[in-house]
C-alpha cells in the first residue's frame, strides 16, 4: 500500500492530500530514510512523522484498504 494511503485509513493524518505534503516537505520517514508519497508500506516497517516540534513514531502491525474509526488503532503501535 502507498504510504499516503496507509496514513489516511490508519488516521495517523486526517487527510490523503495532507500526507501527500508532508511526503512532499520530507517531514515522513520510513526505516529512517526520507520517503515520497508513492514508496510501498509493508507490515514490520517503522514510519516517524514530525508534526512542528513533536515526532510521532510508529510501526507497522497490518494493512487494509480500509477501517473503521475504532480498529484503525489495530493497524499500527506507537514507539
Amino acid at each position: 500500500m502507498r504510504l499516503d494511503k496507509f496514513l489516511k485509513v490508519s488516521r495517523l493524518i486526517k487527510r490523503r492530500t495532507v500526507a501527500n505534503e508532508a511526503c512532499d516537505a520530507g517531514r515522513v520517514l520510513v526505516n529512517g530514510k526520507t520517503a515520497k508519497a508513492s514508496v510501498k508500506v509493508n507490515v514490520g516497517d517503522i514510519i516517524e512523522i514530525q508534526f512542528g516540534t513533536k515526532a510521532v513514531k510508529v510501526e507497522v502491525l497490518d494493512i487494509q484498504e480500509t477501517t473503521k474509526k475504532e480498529e484503525a488503532k489495530s493497524l499500527f503501535k506507537y514507539l
